[in-house]
């Protein structure tokens, strides 16, 4: 297939761009390059036949015709997203103006490319989205359940709203003019290239600075793991085999305290790059996130039986994976210590 894939310069995006050509297809990667955004991601299959990079805006539509124009891509795979919550918290705006707007655009291009090429059965806009649309669990697996397919939405930032109020342009595209789209809601995804302002990097790279490992309130807020690997894997699956106008929720089967998987990253470190002291002594609890949602958990059901898919690597393994591959690429996370934000403490407007 010849994708197109929105945001694969960031993290998640990076990893579907180089998991898709890997697999032989034609990857456009449509990137406007902001903050959270590294060329180096992608550096791997950057000379590969199969690979093409543009630099755009998903809100500038004459960009968006233009790429539709010049590659006629057979799907898209849209990632590109503002992410943080914390930075949602500070400035709202750009959220809502990426998210909600960006979509929107994309989606015109799309839907005037599909009409104009004469509706192709094969087309395909595949939205990738989150799993914090859907609010907050109580903290008991046993009696508070697990998101399903079917769980109103119910966002609680400002950027799980404006990723609902995407998800919610998308099916009404779906509905109102027949685009041919598959959803996708995954769960906390982790591993490499992760940019060093969520959890995971921070403590990780807070621990080897010696600084404090900060933990929101007790820690005891709870999250469903997805190595970003197992996620790619799952997203090409649903692009492929998903069923038209239908949502498929991926999560990694691995809910875990914040508290725990920090603690999971010390006791790695300590292993891998002993020090003086355990790693786990730099823990310290900060003032709590404004309305931090208490538990994330996945029912992954539907496409475990509907389309065979299932994380492949356990919560262990791939902190395991994912440690390491800090430590032996300390030059890339170096040269983003300077972006704005980084190492800083964002989200405590209220």
């Amino acid at each position: 297939m010849k994708l197109v894939v929105t945001g694969g310069a960031g993290f998640i995006g990076s990893a579907v761009v180089r998991q898709a050509v890997g697999q032989g297809h034609q990857v456009v990667n449509l990137d406007a390059l902001t903050y959270a955004a590294c060329l180096d991601n992608v550096a791997s299959v950057a000379e590969a036949e199969n690979y093409s990079f543009v630099q755009a805006d998903i809100r500038d539509r004459a960009a968006m015709d233009a790429v539709f124009a010049d590659h006629a891509p057979d799907a898209v795979m849209h990632l590109a997203a503002e992410s943080h919550v914390d930075r949602s918290i500070d400035g709202p705006g750009t959220f809502i103006d990426t998210n909600i707007t960006g979509t929107y655009t994309l989606l015109e291009a799309a839907r005037s490319f599909w009409v104009g090429a004469g509706r192709p059965e094969g087309f395909r806009f595949h939205h990738i989205s989150t799993d914090e649309v859907f609010g907050s669990l109580g903290p008991d697996p046993e009696t508070d359940g697990q998101f399903t397919e079917d769980t109103p939405y119910d966002p609680r930032s400002p950027y799980s709203a404006s990723k609902a109020a995407s998800d919610h342009l998308v099916r009404a595209w779906h509905e109102t003019y027949g685009l041919p789209v598959v959803l996708t809601n995954c769960s906390n995804n982790y591993g490499p290239y992760h940019f060093p302002e969520k959890l995971v990097p921070v403590v990780i790279l807070n621990a080897l600075a010696g600084k404090p490992i900060p933990v929101y309130g007790a820690g005891a807020n709870v999250r469903d793991w997805l190595y970003v690997e197992d996620h790619a894997d799952a997203l090409l699956t649903v692009l492929q085999k998903g069923e038209l106008g239908r949502s498929y929720n991926i999560g990694g089967e691995n809910e875990a305290r914040n508290i725990d998987l920090v603690r999971m990253i010390c006791a790695i470190l300590d292993e891998k790059r002993p020090g003086d002291r355990s790693y786990g002594e730099q823990i310290t609890f900060v003032t709590d996130r404004p309305g931090h949602d208490m538990r994330y958990a996945i029912d992954p059901t539907r496409i475990r039986e509907e389309l065979g898919w299932r994380p492949s690597v356990t919560l262990e393994q791939g902190l395991e994976k994912t440690v390491q591959w800090y430590l032996d690429n300390e030059s890339w996370w170096r040269a983003l210590q300077d972006r704005a934000g980084v190492g800083e403490r964002l989200g405590t407007s209220s």
